[in-house]
């Protein structure tokens, strides 16, 4: 079992026990935090989706109004016109095939990868490289687009475009910006994760679709969080 510094038990003593409300939980977790950089705020949702079940995952694209705090790199697969759009909207990285041999060899250094459609074919031998780390383009996930959309689908990444999918335990994990974002901000962007799920809930799933949700910092402990007061708000 890991054992825990004293500053995360501090932290811990200072959170307490019980649910709290969204606004409360955040205030607790910017207050509680202790680490010398600006942590992550992440939001951990446990749902009652049974996952091996295909028609009760869910994938979601939520796009945060006020971002994720972090630097995103963008790498489109594209060719001719829709390849010279791409470097006029400042995607990091056009793939060529020096790129794919790279790519292959295990590098994958941005967070975002964006494909015209006729690219699919091409790059679906990279999907053993990409898909395990969740980077392989998808219409589902709105990062396969027309030529005439790629400079949209590049802004929304830039903006705070996060990805809302259930890991084995059906448990969804997402960040929801910095300890340095304001309250309102993270409180917004937590609204609107739940928001997206909730209209997300396959019909397959019966009942309460959350289960519990918590959100924490980086190094810090988990805050629950009131569910009736959640989905209140996303109502």
């Amino acid at each position: 079992m890991a054992r825990h510094g004293k500053k995360y038990l501090l932290a811990k003593e200072k959170v307490g026990e019980g649910a709290r409300l969204p606004k409360e939980a955040v205030a607790l977790a910017k207050d509680a935090s202790f680490a010398k950089f600006d942590e992550s705020v992440e939001l951990h949702i446990y749902t009652s989706a049974d996952v091996r079940h295909a028609e009760q995952q869910i994938r979601e694209v939520v796009s945060l109004p006020h971002g994720t705090g972090k630097t995103v790199r963008v790498m489109v697969f594209a060719e001719g016109l829709a390849a010279d759009a791409a470097r006029e909207a400042g995607a990091d990285y056009v793939a060529d095939e020096e790129i794919i041999k790279k790519i292959e060899g295990g590098w994958a250094d941005f967070e975002v990868a964006v494909a015209t459609p006729d690219q699919m074919g091409k790059i679906g031998r990279l999907g053993r490289y990409l898909g395990r780390k969740g980077l392989m383009p998808n219409p589902r996930t709105g990062t396969v687009v027309q030529p005439d959309e790629i400079a949209g689908a590049i802004e929304q990444a830039r903006q705070g475009r996060v990805e809302l999918r259930m890991d084995k335990t059906a448990i969804v994990h997402t960040a929801i910006g910095k300890v340095s974002f304001e309250e309102d901000a993270l409180v917004e962007n937590l609204t609107t994760v739940i928001t997206t799920l909730l209209r997300a809930k396959p019909d397959e799933v019966k009942g309460q679709l959350i289960k519990k949700a918590t959100i924490t910092t980086t190094m810090g402990p988990g805050i629950q969080l009131d569910l009736s007061e959640l989905e209140s708000r996303a109502v």
